[in-house]
């Protein structure tokens, strides 16, 4: 949508972005479920495996794949205007986590190959900061980090007037507020058992999420978007863990879960083509609806198969090899 409606003003989910900060308040809500009462046992070294074993084989899939497009988009691209050396190092950036934004035709973003992992850089930098300082300190300490990275999102979006940054190399450190508030905030809720029973299930959670992603784009965002992401996330997070999904869906929840991070790990290739296609074919109306509708499903179906072909027996593998070890 944000290649169709360039004026995000006229994209009626113009605040899909904000998914990003959602996701990692529940991650530091599940970080502080999963770990907080074993990761003194395991130690930090089984914990960082287990991490990197988790998240990183699709880091690598999705550079691989950004790669493609990049070098063999049909609709469009220069890939010749850039050195054999500059795309191999962008390209082991990429796989390494390493933020490089040099491409220009991809908008310098932090990855160039694969602009999603930069929210996966800061969970990585969250995942790292729990294992070394937040899982040892007290609930009371936890807090005071929650309130001051809270007035750093305030701080961010007041002076950039949202909070959209964080991908690229100019709002670098937009990333860093938008990481510590949220993924402490779900942390805090975890540790201070903030649950709400309530019955609203699988339905009621996903209407109320799509809420903060629906929500008008206006001159207020500075103050909007804040609000959202520091009361309004927080508060889906304690509804979520209150609430149990009908029998009926709870295979729409399972495939839900496992097939998020896939997907968003494997779909910014497709992302750049479909722009490069509707910048120079420029279709409309129906056809448009339709490609757009074929696109989703057709992603969604290779997300799927990167996660059972490749992702998850890559991980088994790697699981399997460090047990026979210990």
């Amino acid at each position: 949508m944000e290649w169709v409606y360039t004026d995000p003003s006229q994209n009626f989910i113009g605040h899909g972005f904000l998914a990003v900060d959602f996701f990692f308040c529940l991650s530091g809500f599940v970080i502080g479920y999963a770990y907080d009462d074993r990761i003194g046992k395991m130690g930090l070294r089984h914990f960082f495996i287990s991490r990197i074993i988790r998240l990183h084989p699709l880091v690598i899939a999705g550079s691989i794949l950004g790669l493609l497009a990049f070098l063999f988009d049909p609709f469009g691209g220069h890939p010749e205007l850039y050195s054999t050396g500059k795309v191999i190092l962008t390209f082991l950036c990429s796989i390494f986590l390493i933020p490089f934004p040099t491409i220009a035709d991809r908008a310098f973003n932090l990855f160039s190959f694969n602009a999603p992992a930069w929210s996966l850089f800061w969970e990585y930098v969250a995942n790292i900061a729990y294992a070394l300082v937040l899982y040892r300190i007290a609930r009371s300490y936890l807090f005071l980090l929650t309130i001051l990275s809270g007035l750093a999102v305030c701080f961010v979006a007041y002076q950039s007037g949202n909070l959209l940054g964080g991908w690229s190399g100019p709002t670098f450190w937009d990333g860093c507020a938008r990481v510590s508030y949220s993924f402490l905030a779900g942390l805090l809720i975890y540790r201070s058992n903030w649950i709400i029973q309530n019955k609203l299930g699988f339905m009621g959670m996903a209407a109320l999420l799509l809420l903060a992603f629906l929500m008008p784009i206006s001159q207020w965002n500075w103050l909007s978007e804040p609000l959202v992401v520091l009361f309004y996330f927080p508060l889906l997070i304690a509804l979520g863990a209150g609430t149990t999904p009908s029998p009926r869906l709870k295979a729409l929840s399972r495939f839900s879960g496992k097939i998020s991070y896939p997907l968003y790990m494997t779909h910014y290739a497709a992302l750049w083509m479909f722009g490069n296609y509707y910048t120079s074919h420029k279709p409309d109306g129906m056809q448009l609806t339709l490609i757009i509708v074929a696109g989703v499903m057709a992603l969604t179906v290779a997300a799927y198969l990167v996660m059972v072909i490749y992702d998850i027996p890559v991980r088994r593998y790697l699981s399997a090899n460090r047990a026979g070890r210990v």
